[in-house]
């Protein structure tokens, strides 16, 4: 079974940023059962969890023996496994995969120009997804559903529109991004 660190609790400034939500949003939309290991504050900071996560961050990622520490590896990793995240057929497989490892080494502004769209945007959608299952999820089990859909529809409204704005940038990397700054002198 599949492990994901994360921390019992992160003060309000940090809820809905901490890294293992990407990793859990993609098992999640992957559809691969998981358990969750919560660290209590300080956990991180000790010498077994910093054999495995050499930054005291979360999560790690652990299978059968294998361990990850880095979030968009884990989540490159699950992808291998779910077509719903990567593409299996080649063309679509190398352009989800391009702002990983274009300019790596070379231009640490161009990686990052085509990888923080492309992971927003993979928060904006799975997040969308993970929302709207759990609003039916709850509707399917008979349970007070609205706070679920209002969460949801909030969502779909304030942050899911945002998405279409991404493509450019996803679909471009760092030339569509860093081109604006020409455009705009």
């Amino acid at each position: 079974m599949i492990t994901i660190s994360a921390f019992r609790w992160v003060p309000d400034f940090a809820r809905g940023q901490v890294r293992d939500l990407r990793v859990r949003w993609a098992l999640e939309e992957a559809g691969l059962p998981y358990q969750t290991r919560l660290l209590e504050q300080g956990d991180q900071d000790k010498p077994e969890y910093r054999a495995k996560q050499p930054f005291g961050q979360v999560p790690i990622f652990e299978e059968d023996g294998l361990v990850l520490f880095e979030s968009g590896a884990i989540v490159l990793h699950i992808g291998e496994r779910s077509e719903v995240l990567l593409p299996t057929e080649a063309g679509g497989r190398a352009r989800a995969t391009q702002w990983l490892i274009g300019q790596n080494g070379k231009d640490a502004d161009a990686a990052l120009a085509g990888a923080s769209p492309y992971l927003r945007l993979f928060g904006i959608t799975t997040g969308g997804c993970y929302l709207a299952q759990q609003a039916l999820a709850a509707i399917r089990l008979g349970e007070a559903a609205e706070p679920r859909l209002a969460l949801a529809r909030f969502f779909a409204e304030n942050f899911a529109v945002q998405a279409g704005g991404l493509e450019r940038t996803v679909v471009e990397g760092a030339p569509g991004l860093l081109g604006a700054d020409a455009a705009l002198a």
